[in-house]
């Protein structure tokens, strides 16, 4: 009957939704059609998987593969020994490392990479709590477009979602941690340095934002990869839930 449906709906809004549902409830009850009294509804055959269960299974995915990849990256060496991800120097600085390293600055300039990596290493942790932020916030369109949507579907949504966050918590411990570390003086020395090199033509450049932008494209590319393997391998489905909605899709 139709209170059965309402009460459906309820439930799903609730679930997916919890600050959005009294507005997305509100819009689906007014798409129901009005059934005369005493209307059965179909029930699904074939033990089919409720949309309830399902969106509780994605918001579990998502929780779990955001925490591993900032366990992952948030560690020493996380960004630093994943070549997929390593900061390597800015391709604007490239003439500028080929002149330091043509003079024998190779060490210091290693150095540099290896700190700027350790800035972005000490910055992911503060991504766990705004990827969950924004699934809490998920709509029940979002999780329909997740769900079946394409490998790394969820991380498109992330990025959607909390880049600009992301940004904003970021930047004041990767510039904390490059002075901590010695990142901003060594490439001040190495830049006053490099400007006495003959025919290089160098500009100032931003090393904090640059370590940011590089710690979230590195950051993503993890949460990717770990969405990959919810979806794809039974292994990382750690749940019952996870087991019982993914394995059937």
């Amino acid at each position: 009957m139709i209170a059965t449906r309402r009460a459906f709906l309820a439930a799903l809004a609730i679930a997916l939704a919890p600050a959005r549902a009294a507005a997305q409830l509100d819009e689906l009850l007014k798409q129901l059609p009005q059934l005369p009294s005493g209307t059965r509804l179909p029930i699904p055959q074939g033990g089919g998987l409720g949309e309830v269960k399902i969106g509780q299974a994605l918001k579990q995915a998502l929780q779990i593969g955001t925490e591993n990849a900032v366990k992952l990256t948030g560690r020493t060496d996380g960004y630093f020994k994943n070549q997929a991800i390593k900061i390597l120097m800015p391709e604007k600085l490239k003439t500028f490392e080929r002149g330091l390293r043509a003079v024998g600055y190779d060490r210091q300039l290693d150095d540099l990479v290896l700190k700027m990596n350790r800035a972005a290493e000490r910055a992911a942790p503060a991504a766990k709590q705004i990827f969950w932020d924004a699934i809490g916030e998920m709509t029940i369109d979002d999780g329909r477009k997740i769900l079946d949507g394409p490998q790394t579907a969820a991380t498109d949504y992330f990025k959607s979602k909390t880049t600009g966050r992301l940004t904003t918590a970021f930047s004041p411990v990767v510039h904390r941690t490059m002075g901590e570390v010695g990142v901003t003086k060594q490439y001040e020395d190495l830049f006053g340095r490099a400007q006495h090199i003959p025919f290089l033509n160098l500009e100032a450049f931003d090393l904090d934002h640059y370590v940011v932008g590089g710690a979230l494209d590195g950051l993503f590319h993890v949460v990717g990869d770990e969405e990959k393997k919810i979806r794809a391998n039974p292994s990382a489905r750690v749940t019952d839930l996870l087991r019982e909605v993914f394995g059937r899709r």
